[in-house]
């Protein structure tokens, strides 16, 4: 008996099966630094599918550079928390610089901003559409993000999770593998990519269930979500931000702006100008990168930080500024402190002044 022949649409079918059921799929994973996005990336590798993170850098994460500029104790690490996610998980990050794109999600946001600036439900369909762009560049397959149901209240509601999927354009290609048995079947878990079974169920804001998944990992060390990974979310950087806006007389900002809201006391005298006080020997050094945009001053008799005036103040407020310095610096409970001031026009004075005490820096002059 002869062997028996399917023909040429069997061979066709075979192939198929052949390729799309042995390609190993790839996911691009959004990477914050936090625990969950760990997680989440984790669970699918442990699917045998191939993982890349991708970091968006908007100039208000909390991490990385920005922890680096203020002195710490010689026990206290400084680090990328995204790369060392990655380090952990031995997958590879791109890092991507969004700020000027980014710009229209802070000033323009669609949803709204949540309790300070922080506009949550637009940013996260920002970072998922722009990791659905890079995923159809790289000819990736779909995308993982960390988000739990209901553990924001703007952002990962029931409601709000739909909204991100369509408008970032990323659609039923967006996987949560946190709660995934929460939330509708999507592309990659109905074509069998992964497997369903094998994700969580994670609802809430309690990190217990992360936790323990960690401890099972092996995980130690990561990142505390205390105090969030946005300066957008706290309320003393935005009312900064909001300052700022006043004082310009519009709403905009570039990269430097952010970066010195974010170091420094800031305190306003007068509705006329800002005075910046370095708190520390990190803080002064980043400072010493404004001298040539603003008027600066600094102690000459005792140890002290150094202050730029953003503003134009007239001569008088210029002695209270260096007052308001004196204050700050090992001088403060001398009778006379000498401050140096120097004008951007390059114009140089010494000023012999009697620092402030507390009490004469009221707290409505504090940002």
């Amino acid at each position: 008996m002869g062997a028996l022949s399917f023909g040429a649409p069997w061979n066709h079918l075979r192939t198929f099966y052949t390729v799309h059921m042995t390609t190993q799929r790839k996911a691009v994973a959004l990477i914050s630094g936090g625990l969950d996005s760990m997680l989440a990336a984790k669970m699918i590798l442990e699917q045998g599918v191939h993982v890349e993170g991708v970091n968006f850098f908007t100039g208000f994460c909390v991490q990385g550079h920005t922890h680096a500029i203020r002195a710490r104790r010689g026990d206290q690490v400084t680090r990328n928390n995204a790369l060392w996610v990655a380090d952990q998980l031995g997958i590879k990050l791109h890092i991507i610089d969004v700020i000027e794109d980014y710009k229209h999600v802070v000033l323009n946001p669609k949803h709204g901003y949540g309790a300070n600036l922080n506009p949550c439900l637009d940013c996260k369909g920002f970072m998922v559409q722009k990791a659905r762009e890079w995923m159809e560049r790289s000819r990736f397959d779909f995308i993982i993000t960390g988000e739990v149901l209901g553990q924001r209240p703007k952002s990962q509601l029931k409601r709000a999770l739909p909204v991100i999927a369509l408008e970032s354009g990323a659609g039923d290609r967006l996987l949560r593998p946190l709660s995934a048995h929460l939330l509708e079947r999507t592309l990659p878990e109905r074509l069998g990519w992964v497997d369903r079974d094998k994700l969580g169920r994670i609802t809430g804001r309690s990190r217990k269930t992360q936790m323990a998944m960690a401890e099972r990992y092996g995980f130690t060390g990561y990142a505390q979500p205390a105090g969030g990974c946005c300066f957008l979310t706290d309320s003393n950087y935005s009312a900064k931000l909001r300052d700022l806006w006043r004082v310009r007389g519009e709403r905009g900002y570039e990269f430097d702006d952010i970066m010195l809201l974010k170091v420094g006391r800031h305190l306003r005298p007068r509705p006329n100008f800002k005075l910046i006080v370095a708190r520390d020997a990190g803080e002064n050094q980043f400072l010493r990168g404004f001298l040539k945009r603003f008027t600066h001053l600094y102690t000459d008799s005792h140890p002290g930080p150094l202050a730029l005036i953003d503003g134009e103040p007239s001569r008088g407020e210029i002695e209270l500024a260096a007052r308001i310095t004196a204050r700050f610096g090992q001088g403060r409970e001398a009778r006379r402190v000498r401050v140096n001031v120097n004008q951007r026009d390059g114009r140089q004075q010494v000023l012999s002044v009697e620092p402030l005490s507390r009490k004469q820096i009221p707290q409505e002059w504090y940002l």
